[in-house]
């Protein structure tokens, strides 16, 4: 919509032009975020990417899951499968088709996976690679060219501070997540040629999702064998996330909006409780955190 601006000069000389109402909207920065479910990370950072003037575009598998953001107008909404191809492409043409760009990439969908690494299903390591892993440099492949061509945008995974300790029954994991922070350690040098940023964020315990969708996932796997001694400690791994005390999703959010939206944002960013002392565990002798992390297993 174009509205007439009227100046006023010294020479009541009266001049008229035509303004776009839409310049200012236009010049807000579009952020595209992967797993914005009700009650998650990815749902919290769009909310706060929104009160810091952004145009967000939320995206879940289904878009039932994101009610709490529906009919909201600072929420641009989609449904978007990581693992597929067509779905990526889709979304992000639809962006650009609307926007004419996105400035920031936030790819935080993410699926659990517990219990022992010689019986968990090779299909279910599969799911949470292809999730957590292939998903995310799925959107990467899809949102690089743009930005490059723009000598623009920051990219921003989540990892997680498992990745930094891996200990029994949570290897798929940790595994997954640490596999995304070397991804994105080689991404920063990469692609800072082409002007894009790339930040790699590291929770510690945070609210969310997880525990539910955890336990939903570790009901489906198989009766264990060799480890059905362990079978309730490996069950309350799984429900882990529920009993840790976790940072609030929306403080959480909060800094790291404030650490993404810097003109130069960190390489890493990690806030969260446990996150120091996962960053301890991960310096000391591994006999010495072999030694700690096979307390979980009692």
């Amino acid at each position: 919509m174009k509205k007439l601006l009227v100046t006023v000069t010294n020479n009541n000389i009266y001049t008229m032009e035509k303004i776009n109402s839409n310049d200012q909207e236009d010049s807000k920065p579009v952020v595209l975020i992967t797993g914005c479910s009700g009650g998650g990370i990815g749902n919290a950072l769009a909310r706060s990417f929104a009160a810091n003037s952004c145009n967000v575009v939320a995206t879940s598998r289904s878009r039932s899951t994101m009610a709490d953001l529906d009919q909201d107008p600072k929420f641009f909404l989609q449904e978007l499968d990581v693992q597929s191809d067509e779905s990526v492409n889709r979304v992000v043409n639809t962006v650009l088709d609307k926007f004419g760009r996105i400035d920031v990439l936030v790819n935080n969908a993410g699926v659990p996976c517990t219990g022992p690494l010689a019986e968990v299903p090779l299909s279910a390591i599969q799911n949470t690679f292809n999730t957590n892993v292939f998903g995310s440099m799925r959107m990467v492949q899809a949102v690089v060219p743009h930005m490059a061509t723009r000598k623009q945008g920051k990219i921003v995974n989540v990892g997680s501070v498992t990745a930094l300790a891996s200990g029994p029954w949570g290897g798929t994991y940790s595994a997954s997540k640490a596999a995304l922070h070397a991804l994105t350690d080689t991404l920063r040098l990469e692609l800072g040629h082409f002007g894009i940023d790339v930040v790699n964020v590291v929770p510690g315990a945070v609210k969310s999702n997880m525990g539910n969708s955890g336990i939903a996932i570790y009901d489906r796997m198989p009766e264990w064998k060799l480890f059905k001694p362990f079978e309730a400690v490996i069950r309350e791994r799984a429900l882990l996330s529920r009993k840790l005390r976790q940072t609030p999703t929306d403080e959480f959010a909060k800094h790291t909006i404030a650490a993404i939206l810097r003109k130069k944002p960190p390489a890493w960013f990690s806030y969260g409780n446990y996150s120091t002392v996962m960053a301890i565990m991960y310096y000391l002798p591994l006999c010495v955190r072999d030694f700690l992390l096979k307390k979980a297993m009692k």
